[in-house]
């Protein structure tokens, strides 16, 4: 599959979607692309030549009325005559999220067997049928008690179920925040709410680091109304805020009136937890737990914590309005494990898991300059100058391993390069291995480049 193609626009006089059609048409009659190859993501190949997204867009739709190419949802766009292969393993290479691994030995999919035949024979407790706003009364208080595990203070009434931790953060700005609101942040920031915020009219904030002395001197500079921050093993950065940083945290949210999103997904997953930041400031911090992370993310179950009861009748409005509910056999699926203690034995296989393979990333890129948690499932690996991150992302497309250029999650403009890693989704051992052994290779090669 052939997807680093890149139309030279220099001496171009049409405008520029139609310069990028007509140099992928003459790049066909070369045999520099041929049926079947795969091109660039739209989003890539529009940073590469530094256009807008809509350009391209534009240019792959006049390319497709031509009947070059052909278009396959997320798989993405072919040359024409791609075969279903081709298709369904360019679909399969990279969703470029950041997913948990599968459990060995069919354990997870053996409880969601178990549990589900038990649901459904018993019918106590689950009510197929639509759900109160929020959740249900069992539901709202299995999630009270994983977030009281967690270190905070919290009753029934302050929580809300939602489909999935985006879900939940949807809600919470919609129902915490308003369009123009500046919204402090690390300088890479998750995805997922970079988008959130660009939708909602959100002005993100970029911290050199999160702390609370850097968040107080941001507000004496300007009228920052809120603060988003994952404190546990960091999506994209794998930074871990220590007791101390939160703690400051909480005063300087307290001393400027912010309201405090903590995006604890990754939480769980730690051998040895810091108080949340809901714990140091309850009355303003909205805490996510989510067992997507933690388990699996086709279960979408979220449970959120609202500063109160007030913000939690809120928050539920809203989830109805956009969700109308969490999955209610899921729910129920989750409540259980939380009772008969299957949730603490999957998550400790996943802690394991993830840790055999931080163990496996260890050995193949030892000396390179990542970060990583150690019951996590992600690196952030800086790149010595020169070409993009999305240089080396694409030349990993192929190997199964996720690699995602740090740019999807850069806040504001910068020269440093950077890209994130994962080690989990489908990829099994062995392959995460060769994977990892081609990425160092890319990495040095790079550096061998600077060296010349």
């Amino acid at each position: 599959m052939t997807d680093d193609w890149l139309p030279d626009l220099t001496k171009a006089r049409a405008p520029k979607y139609l310069a990028i059609a007509d140099a992928l048409g003459s790049a066909i009659e070369r045999g520099n692309l041929s049926s079947g190859d795969r091109l660039p993501p739209q989003r890539d190949l529009a940073a590469r030549l530094g256009v807008d997204l809509t350009t391209v867009t534009r240019a792959y739709e006049t390319a497709r009325r031509r009947g070059l190419i052909e278009a396959h949802g997320r798989a993405g766009s072919f040359v024409r005559g791609a075969s279903p292969a081709q298709i369904e393993d360019a679909a399969r290479v990279d969703t470029g999220m950041n997913m948990p691994p599968e459990l060995p030995g069919d354990m997870l999919g053996r409880a969601m067997r178990d549990t589900i035949a038990t649901l459904l024979a018993d019918g106590s407790g689950l009510r197929m049928q639509y759900q109160p706003i929020g959740g249900s009364t069992a539901d709202r208080a299995a999630g009270a008690r994983l977030i009281a595990r967690a270190g905070a203070d919290v009753s029934d009434d302050q929580i809300v179920v939602t489909a999935g931790a985006q879900n939940a953060l949807h809600a919470i700005v919609n129902t915490a925040l308003r369009p123009g609101d500046a919204v402090a942040c690390g300088r890479f920031v998750y995805s997922g709410f970079k988008v959130l915020a660009a939708r909602l009219g959100l002005r993100l904030v970029p911290l050199p680091t999160i702390d609370g002395d850097v968040l107080a001197a941001a507000c004496r500079s300007e009228r920052i109304r809120a603060l988003y921050v994952v404190p546990t093993n960091d999506n994209p950065t794998a930074v871990t805020l220590d007791a101390t940083t939160r703690q400051s945290i909480a005063q300087a949210a307290r001393a400027n009136d912010l309201t405090v999103i903590e995006d604890d997904v990754y939480g769980a997953l730690c051998a040895t937890r810091a108080v949340p930041i809901a714990a140091l400031a309850p009355e303003r911090t909205w805490y996510v737990a989510s067992v997507s992370k933690t388990i699996s993310p086709a279960l979408r179950i979220a449970y959120v914590r609202a500063p109160d009861i007030g913000g939690a009748l809120r928050l539920a409005a809203d989830v109805h309005e956009t969700a109308i509910m969490a999955p209610p056999l899921n729910a129920a699926v989750v409540r259980t494990w939380l009772d008969d203690g299957r949730y603490d034995r999957l998550v400790e296989a996943m802690r394991n898991e993830a840790m055999r393979r931080q163990a496996i990333a260890a050995d193949i890129l030892k000396g390179l300059p990542y970060q990583a948690h150690a019951q996590g499932y992600h690196l952030w690996l800086p790149l010595p100058a020169g070409p993009d991150g999305a240089e080396l992302a694409d030349a990993m497309q192929s190997s199964g391993l996720s690699v995602v250029a740090g740019d999807r999650f850069r806040v504001a403009p910068g020269a440093d390069q950077a890209v994130r890693i994962s080690l989990g989704g489908l990829i099994e051992t062995s392959r995460l291995a060769r994977a990892l052994h081609l990425m160092r290779g890319h990495f040095n090669m790079r550096q061998q480049r600077l060296l010349v």
